[in-house]
């Protein structure tokens, strides 16, 4: 008889005893976790309809899970599955590293293995608290395993409660990736849904509710082949895979709602690619380079709105060439166009001391002297900032602007004729809570959203094609239109509903040029943020934990 610790569905009905401790998980189990979540890095972009091909590696993920025996083997389930989806999906942290910021290879390989084994933590923490919530939900007595099935992969029931416990768990889980020491969202499950089916509960919970959802559906999918396995009959796997069938269909008839109407007049937009190479954009050469492009590519067109890539000028603002200062100014005057560039900002003490330099985006209005000045407020760690007690490791590399000041979180509005725009620099747009607080907070909510960012620090990697995902996610959450102008790459117009309207080649100099219609509204995520999915989440892992079925019995047996 084979080995039935193979099946990847391993339950089955057996009622003559009742428990005994199955054989620890044997090393293959966890790499098997690995390589699915290694998979599961091409339901990211750039894969075309990663969404659906997500939804089946989640449902393979569950039923793996639903393997483990007990909290360290789901643990070690988890930890497996994420550093295999991490390592895969951030490997290009590798390249700013070495090839750009000088770390030796080995160092730089390392570095992001270890950052994996982190990140991973968190999926194992959601296979933890699945564990000790549904995994206390086992069969009943008729259904315990018998001495010759101790190897026969055990263990716990896929049942409604659980279903929920996973979809919570997990949620909770990426929400804490992206808030506990500073936050690193990137590759939260539910960016890999901007195409698929379920990106709909983006503008209600946002991008870890869609990741909610995408667990629920995938435990509903084993739970109802459980059971159609278990009895071979459909009776009891109906309502399971019917409910999953109504979250699929509920997800993309969601997409079709406008939660947001039209305001303002359309702005005719100009978008600057400058395609500045990386390694000499902050020598002398790369900085007289930079400037003189960029005063070109400003002034040969107007535009309502002009916006350049995050540094595009790599000076302090406070030393821009007087000419080329001139030049903008003359340039929004006369032709009444409005100009965002990015630069180093400072703060001047009444001494003429320098200090609290900030990477900021600058915005000329025409007809108005005063410079409107947005300073980045989420910094990234080790580029921008210097987590305490690794100096050491910053001083491996030679990237420059190591440990810059923060702006407020909720910064006010750039007008562009009456259309307010929210600005964000970099990856500040994987922070959907913090943009959707901006939107709540400004006296003028913002119509229309900007990213200006730099990521030639990651080469030609699929970094940029899962940047630009993630922005299209933060329009679907506030149903606004969001403009990225890049230095190499994604440059691109992305409409209210997520979708790309244009965008530039990368790796090419250019302008991309586009008309953008504003709005105003909120969606229920612009609304409440992440707090629906995060009370949802513990009120239902809090439920599940106090009347697990397993602890019924256990207070039954006591008494």
């Amino acid at each position: 008889m084979a080995d039935s610790s193979f099946r990847m569905f391993p339950w089955r009905r057996n009622a003559e005893t009742a428990s005994i401790t199955p054989r620890a998980l044997p090393f293959w189990h966890y790499l098997v976790a690995a390589v699915l979540g290694a998979a599961n890095t091409l339901s990211f972009a750039p894969m075309p309809h990663g969404g659906w091909l997500e939804l089946v590696i989640f449902a393979l993920f569950f039923a793996w899970l639903s393997r483990t025996s007990g909290w360290k083997s789901a643990a070690l389930t988890g930890w497996a599955f994420g550093f295999g989806n991490f390592v895969t999906g951030v490997w290009w942290l590798y390249v700013s590293m070495h090839f750009y910021g000088g770390m030796a290879a080995p160092l730089a390989a390392a570095a992001v293995a270890l950052f994996s084994l982190y990140l991973a933590v968190y999926p194992a923490a959601s296979s933890v608290i699945w564990s000790l919530v549904a995994g206390r939900a086992r069969f009943g007595d008729e259904d315990a395993l018998t001495a010759r099935d101790i190897d026969a992969s055990p263990r716990y029931a896929p049942t409604w409660h659980g279903a929920f416990a996973f979809a919570s768990a997990w949620a909770l889980g990426e929400w804490l990736r992206g808030l506990v020491f500073t936050g690193f969202p990137w590759l939260a499950s539910g960016y890999a849904q901007v195409d698929g089916p379920l990106a709909g509960y983006g503008a209600i919970a946002g991008v870890y509710g869609v990741g909610w959802v995408l667990a629920l559906v995938a435990a509903l999918v084993v739970q109802a082949v459980f059971h159609l396995r278990r009895t071979g009959r459909g009776a009891r796997a109906l309502m399971p895979a019917a409910i999953a069938l109504v979250l699929i269909v509920a997800g993309t008839l969601l997409s079709l709602i406008r939660w947001t109407t039209p305001a303002n007049a359309p702005l005719d937009v100009r978008l600057l690619q400058g395609n500045v190479k990386q390694e000499m954009k902050f020598e002398q050469a790369g900085v007289d380079e930079s400037l003189a492009l960029y005063k070109r590519l400003i002034t040969e067109k107007p535009a309502d709105l002009i916006v350049t890539p995050e540094t595009a000028l790599p000076v302090l603002a406070a030393q821009v060439p007087p000419d080329f200062a001139a030049a903008m100014r003359g340039f929004a005057d006369h032709t009444n166009s409005s100009i965002l560039f990015g630069a180093i900002g400072v703060t001047v003490l009444p001494d003429g001391r320098v200090t609290d330099f900030t990477n900021s985006l600058f915005g000329i209005t025409p007809g108005v002297n005063d410079v409107y000045r947005y300073d980045k407020h989420h910094l990234v760690p080790f580029g921008e900032f210097v987590p305490l007690g690794f100096h050491w490791f910053v001083n491996l590399m030679g990237i420059p602007l190591g440990d810059l000041a923060r702006g407020p979180i909720a910064q006010k509005a750039f007008f562009v004729h009456n259309q307010p725009i929210a600005v964000d620099i970099c990856y500040e747009d994987i922070f959907g809570e913090e943009i959707a607080r901006t939107i709540r907070e400004q006296q003028a909510p913002a119509g229309v959203l900007v990213n200006s960012t730099n990521l030639a620090w990651f080469g030609n990697t699929i970094a940029l094609d899962q940047h630009l995902q993630i922005a299209r996610m933060r329009s679907i959450e506030t149903g606004r239109p969001m403009l990225r102008a890049t230095n190499t790459g994604m440059t691109a117009v992305i409409a209210a509903n997520g979708d790309v309207v244009s965008k530039l080649p990368t790796f090419t100099t250019g302008v991309l040029e586009a008309r953008v219609q504003g709005t105003s509204g909120r969606t229920p995520y612009v609304t409440s943020g992440n707090a629906t999915v995060i009370a949802v989440s513990l009120l239902l892992l809090a439920f599940g934990f106090a009347f697990a079925p397993a602890g019924k019995r256990k207070r039954v047996e006591r008494t």
